[in-house]
């Protein structure tokens, strides 16, 4: 049977509460994998396997542009419907704080003069756009698009590791991860009441086209090109909202600062672009003059109110890793609430007493470069050797203001097939919020999973895979019962 050697860890397991009981809100799924048994789940392995390779789904490794099939494991990760009312009400709160800290960033800057955030901080970030400023995008937000990094960790409790404002990669791995779990495991998802995902692209359609400075609009997905390890989901998002797909050279800005795309016949006026290139190589005029994937004058469009850019430039301010330990006080500065979700204790390395703290404790915290993303740059203390730890101590005392450091936490396990059988494995889980005159978030997200035993490193593209992720509404689904007699 599946689960006959399935091994307890010391961490939170999210299906098995301990030597004798599963959590509550899976039993449906666990009485559906002890049915299935062992060798049935092997096949429906392979299935997914093939549906992976036929449908596409690849991803490129970074500086390759080599295409790898898409891993998805076929066990899916189960969250009770209750519990995620509660994270999907954080999650409203935590992008709405951040969309009116930006704004306010770009314009009268109060938060700063009240000094709830150290004002250097903001206009020393590597992600602040002085040429944002009075800059006010439609229904005040700026990050319409969010990623936020969450982990489940000691005790059951969820934490946000990350905000990811800028250009938030991984929606369309999680659209396709349910295609292929409904695929393959559809008698299982259809007996376990779990919620739909399928108003991601409404939402988004809906988003994208209100933002139009015309009342007819134009949309496109700007792609860096099919180098880019997220081209795949440039191309699946394109086809999905039936938009264009271009490149910065397909695009020109006219004397008018309207922009137009290039066709075989009349250039077509383009009123929203939804970018995936990052701020730096948006615009060659106003950023870096040798970026070859972004469009000249696409700035002066924009700030003629000629087209909307999604997300806006200078969204990312918010997500600088610097800034993350204010992020309790923004959302408390601008709704008057407590944060509903919470924070990771994090030191800045910028403060000469938390620097201190860091360099003493190094070999206990992870440590993280603020301005990369994916996993990049970091150091796990506890597993990294004397020399790793030494060049990442050199590496703070070279830029203390750029790096932050956090306990390393005990990410929970889901079970995960492996080529011994189910085995408990790391996930982290990336919800996405589309914000725009209302605000919308996924049912789930996309789960990440280390893959190799005992690894947190979830990036696919050091090696991790993903999951489907089932929010089962808990009035459907019986609670907690032994191991053994489910």
């Amino acid at each position: 049977m599946p689960w006959d050697d399935y091994e307890l860890t010391p961490y939170w397991d999210e299906y098995v509460e301990g030597k004798d009981s599963w959590r509550s809100g899976v039993l449906s799924i666990v009485r559906q994998l002890e049915d299935l048994g062992a060798k049935r789940l092997d096949r429906r392995q392979v299935r997914a396997d093939r549906e992976v390779e036929k449908l596409g789904i690849t991803f490129s490794l970074p500086d390759s542009g080599l295409d790898r099939a898409w891993p998805f494991d076929v066990v899916p990760r189960a969250i009770p419907g209750d519990e995620w009312d509660e994270i999907d009400a954080g999650l409203r709160q935590r992008a709405n704080a951040l969309n009116a800290f930006v704004e306010d960033v770009y314009s009268d800057a109060r938060i700063l003069s009240d000094g709830v955030v150290p004002e250097h901080l903001v206009l020393n970030s590597a992600n602040y756009r002085p040429e944002a400023r009075g800059m006010h995008p439609r229904f005040g937000v700026w990050a319409h698009i969010a990623g936020l990094d969450m982990v489940r960790a000691d005790e059951g409790r969820w934490f946000v590791l990350e905000d990811n404002l800028r250009v938030p990669s991984g929606v369309a791995y999680m659209l396709e991860n349910r295609f292929v779990s409904k695929r393959v495991m559809g008698d299982l998802f259809h007996n376990s009441w779990v919620r739909p995902m399928d108003g991601y692209i409404e939402n988004l359609s809906q988003t994208l086209w209100s933002l139009s400075p015309r009342e007819e609009a134009t949309v496109c997905i700007l792609t860096p090109g099919v180098y880019n390890a997220a081209y795949h989901e440039h191309a699946y998002l394109a086809q999905q909202l039936g938009v264009h797909l271009v490149e910065g050279r397909d695009l020109f800005v006219d004397d008018d600062d309207k922009v137009y795309m290039k066709t075989i016949g009349e250039p077509t006026q383009v009123d929203v672009v939804y970018r995936r290139v990052d701020d730096e190589f948006l615009d060659p005029e106003v950023f870096n003059p040798d970026s070859m994937v972004g469009t000249p004058g696409l700035m002066r469009a924009w700030k003629s109110g000629n087209v909307a850019i999604v997300n806006a430039p200078g969204a990312g301010v918010a997500d600088d890793k610097v800034l993350y330990p204010f992020v309790p006080d923004i959302i408390r500065y601008y709704s008057g609430e407590e944060p509903i979700l919470a924070n990771v204790e994090t030191y800045w390395c910028g403060d000469p007493a938390q620097r201190r703290e860091v360099l003493a404790n190094i070999g206990d915290l992870v440590t993280k470069p603020a301005a990369e993303g994916g996993g990049h740059g970091i150091t796990i203390g506890p597993r990294a050797s004397a020399r790793q730890l030494e060049v990442a101590r050199q590496k703070i005392l070279d830029d203390p203001d750029g790096w932050v450091a956090q306990p390393v936490l005990q990410l929970s396990t889901v079970p995960t097939l492996t080529n011994e059988g189910l085995a408990p494995r790391h996930v982290d889980l990336r919800p996405f919020i589309v914000s725009g005159e209302s605000t919308y978030v996924t049912s789930g997200g996309l789960t990440r999973v280390a893959l190799e035993a005992g690894s947190l490193v979830v990036n696919s593209s050091q090696g991790g895979g993903s999951k489907d992720t089932w929010i089962v509404d808990s009035q459907h689904v019986s609670g907690a019962a032994r191991r053994g007699q489910s």
